[in-house]
């Protein structure tokens, strides 16, 4: 039997590929990006509380009423945007399926879809299935800002869609006002809609802002906002996200999404409606709790060779090699796992076309003692 493959790029992950290395080689697992500590205490017994008073079987398509309603207080909270629990708001099964349903729903076969490079992963195989193409925009370097007048040269009677994402992923870079405003105009005069990946939403550090496009009612009548419950919450493993788009969006997101995954694991969602509605703080406290493991690790390399650039979101750090080694970023990776034992991600796995730049990515999201045990043998090289 011969098989045409649909997505001829696409291999395992490299997410997968060094999580294994890391595992063959004992290494500490600074890769992939998720916590090693577990979720609140709160949210672990009223997910047991859920399971034993019998939500275990299928939630609504959209998710269950009290979760949708939270959300849409949150959305209006932090952004000022108010929104319709019932026609705007869609629970997910992670925020991978989120991203991959707003694509599917919006995108057609030939549209051109803007995404900013390094990018995640997932974001170009959905636009390859929906028989799009994705058109790379690179980021500025040093500070992988966006440089927007490359994105307007970019854009044809094709161009359908941007992807953005802030806090970015990899490089802890985050949107200014300006940067909204400026897409707001480029969105508005092209006609565009605007997938905004947020994941990492409650994690900006330095007391900056979190520049949603929800908070711009230009770019929020346009736009398809997904969220992601496990980086809020520190349980990556539960894969729950959601989605917020205005009604029409909202409507053909939902047709994806009902033959994609139907629902998301219900005592979950009866979990987090409990909690954000209980525990406003854990939020609040989010951002000050990462930014002290920022500046932990950071402090924990000082005597390394990395040179580490600014980090002023996410939970990631770039680090540069180039004082250690003279190669490429996947072959440092590989060098590190076998000979210092710890993992990190090249940054050229998230480019189509990677600068020279000599760059790894590392996750700071882990306990002391497991940033303690990696800057130890960092610190060695």
């Amino acid at each position: 039997m011969q098989i045409e493959t649909k997505l001829p790029k696409v291999g395992t992950t490299i997410f997968t590929v060094m999580s294994q290395l890391a595992l063959e080689h004992k290494a500490v697992n600074l890769g992939q990006g998720f916590p090693d500590f577990d979720p609140p205490p709160n949210l672990r017994d009223a997910l047991a509380r859920a399971m034993n008073e019998g939500r275990n079987q299928y939630a609504p398509m959209s998710g269950i009423p009290k979760l949708r309603e939270q959300i849409a207080l949150a959305t209006e909270r932090d952004y000022g945007r108010r929104v319709s629990a019932d026609t705007e708001v869609t629970v997910t099964s992670g925020a991978t399926e989120a991203i991959f349903a707003a694509i599917a729903a919006t995108v057609h076969a030939g549209d051109e879809v803007i995404v900013l490079d390094p990018c995640y992963d997932c974001y170009e195989p959905a636009i390859a299935l929906a028989r799009a193409q994705t058109v790379h925009v690179p980021l500025r370097l040093p500070d992988f800002s966006v440089d927007w007048q490359r994105v307007r040269d970019e854009i044809t009677p094709k161009t359908r869609l941007i992807i953005v994402n802030t806090p970015h992923n990899p490089s802890g870079a985050i949107f200014e006002q300006r940067d909204l405003d400026t897409l707001a105009e480029i969105a508005t005069q092209h006609g565009l809609l605007v997938l905004s990946d947020e994941v990492y939403e409650h994690i900006v550090f330095d007391g900056a802002q979190h520049m949603s496009v929800l908070r711009k009612p230009e770019l929020a009548e346009r736009s398809l906002v997904v969220s992601s419950f496990g980086k809020t919450w520190h349980c990556t493993g539960w894969k729950v996200g959601y989605c917020v788009a205005p009604k029409l969006l909202t409507a053909e997101f939902r047709k994806v999404h009902q033959y994609l995954t139907f629902c998301t694991f219900q005592p979950a969602q009866w979990a987090f409606a409990e909690v954000m509605e209980s525990d406003p703080q854990h939020v609040a406290d989010l951002a000050p709790f990462y930014q002290s493991k920022r500046d932990r690790f950071r402090e924990l390399l000082a005597g390394s060779k990395f040179k580490l650039p600014p980090v002023r979101g996410s939970y990631f750090q770039l680090a540069d090699y180039s004082a250690i080694r003279d190669t490429d970023d996947l072959n440092f990776c590989e060098w590190l796992v076998r000979e210092a034992g710890v993992a990190a991600i090249p940054v050229s796995a998230f480019y189509e076309t990677a600068p020279e730049a000599k760059l790894i990515r590392f996750c700071f999201a882990k306990s002391d003692e497991t940033l303690v045990a990696a800057a130890e043998r960092l610190c060695k090289l």
